[in-house]
């Protein structure tokens, strides 16, 4: 995907008041759980020249984004006092202040004689009076929702100290209806925040599992075009598909006739897929080299070895097994070698996901009729942590900063299970449900879009 946004430069620093040397500067420690939101005022950025009013829906935008992190709240602009009209003078802080805003980030949209957008922001700590970070970007007009999520990355790195997740755009799978009235999964694409939806794939085929590649601009998914389960490779930016296996067929691996493939993943530097293939029966997890369309095979065990998911140092391999009976987690080397079972509690564990920090593993366990959504160290130290419960839970995928976890969801309806992606935080907290039309499943993170 091709970089259209331009940072132009980094906006002055302001000198501290003496008498602000001091206090702290302005610091959310997210390593805490269920944290009080810190507040923040967002005013409409001040729209200069024909930019169709563009200043209110970016400030909304940034705000929306903020707030949906659970860390952040925005203050009601019918309290604010200040009117600002300047960008590039200081604000009134003890207007500020006295309705307990602890941030404060201005903004402005200037149209250029190019037609382009100029979009700059300020944001302040109001207590020290000091800019914590100033930035602005050049876009297309039709791009304006990318630079507002480009600011709420900005503002979540400087407050946080870790990396946004909001310019990012999640692929999914949603449930509707084929041309003879049967039903089908297909697959659909939005931006993090439920904008932009749109389909990938058409109605007369299922497709499930999709998981995306480092830069973003590729994607996996099992697709059932051929009426077995397939691996296929998307590209995003053309829109050409290609399956990597088949029974026969020049330039694909070949595998057994009636053999599946299911649920691939890139490896960090994009260059393999670790991917379980049936073979003999039985799952095994192989390596497929995307750049020679060479199969190798990790695995070799009468069990189902299933799920595979790369480390972030694309050394280690997580998978799950039935090869001690009931499903459970186990990792190994990644070329097959000294594999060692994570997990010894009751219930099977499905779905593990390596976390993008390199220190969790994710998982789906299920135990006494109860679905949990769980998180437990990367080396297999300490205690499964527990994130959600309830009557069905699948496929977790991490965001690009690892704080996030989008899952799928199921609870009674009327006809059955009905499904939904809801996403929770790492301590637990701050439960939501995305904004998809109708039921939709297996969420897939992008990382950050370049």
């Amino acid at each position: 995907m091709t970089r259209f946004i331009r940072l132009l430069s980094l906006l002055f620093m302001v000198a501290l008041p003496a008498a602000a040397l001091a206090q702290q500067p302005l610091q959310v420690d997210i390593s805490r759980g269920n944290l009080e939101p810190v507040p923040i005022a967002i005013p409409d950025f001040i729209d200069v020249g024909g930019t169709d009013g563009r200043g209110g829906d970016i400030a909304g935008v940034i705000a929306a984004d903020l707030v949906s992190s659970g860390l952040f709240s925005t203050i009601d602009e019918r309290a604010f006092i200040e009117d600002i009209q300047d960008f590039n003078l200081r604000p009134r802080f003890q207007d500020w202040r006295v309705i307990n805003a602890d941030a404060l980030l201005i903004g402005q949209v200037t149209r250029q004689s190019d037609g382009r957008l100029l979009v700059g922001f300020r944001l302040w700590d109001t207590r020290l009076q000091e800019q914590m970070v100033g930035l602005q970007f050049v876009t297309a007009p039709e791009n304006w929702r990318r630079v507002a999520h480009r600011v709420a990355d900005a503002v979540y790195e400087r407050l946080t100290g870790e990396g946004g997740y909001f310019d990012t755009r999640v692929i999914y799978v949603s449930e509707g209806i084929g041309p003879r009235g049967e039903p089908v999964r297909r697959l659909a694409v939005m931006d993090q925040d439920g904008a932009n939806p749109s389909f990938l794939t058409d109605r007369s085929y299922w497709s499930l599992l999709p998981n995306y590649s480092p830069s973003a601009q590729q994607i996996t998914y099992v697709s059932f075009l051929d009426g077995q389960a397939t691996t296929y490779v998307y590209d995003l930016e053309s829109g050409r598909q290609e399956a990597l296996f088949a029974s026969g067929g020049a330039g694909l691996a070949r595998i057994d006739p009636d053999g599946q493939s299911l649920s691939a993943r890139f490896s960090p530097d994009g260059e393999r897929l670790a991917v379980s293939i049936e073979l003999q029966a039985g799952h095994d997890i192989h390596l497929f080299d995307l750049r020679l369309r060479s199969l190798r095979r990790l695995t070799e065990h009468p069990a189902d070895d299933v799920e595979p998911s790369f480390s972030p140092d694309g050394e280690r391999i997580v998978f799950s097994s039935s090869r001690s009976g009931g499903s459970q987690l186990y990792v190994m080397n990644a070329n097959g070698g000294d594999v060692q079972r994570m997990s010894f509690g009751e219930g099977r564990y499905t779905a593990p996901v390596w976390s993008p920090r390199g220190d969790l593993i994710a998982f789906v366990k299920q135990h006494n009729g109860q679905f949990s959504l769980g998180v437990v160290a990367a080396d297999g130290s300490g205690e499964e942590r527990i994130l959600y419960q309830g009557y069905y839970v699948d496929t977790p995928a991490w965001s690009p900063n690892g704080r996030v976890i989008l899952f799928t969801r199921g609870d009674r309806g009327r006809e059955g299970t009905e499904y939904e992606i809801w996403s929770v935080d790492l301590a637990g907290f701050n439960l939501r449900r995305m904004p998809i039309n109708g039921q939709s499943s297996d969420p897939a993170w992008s990382p950050l879009i370049e």
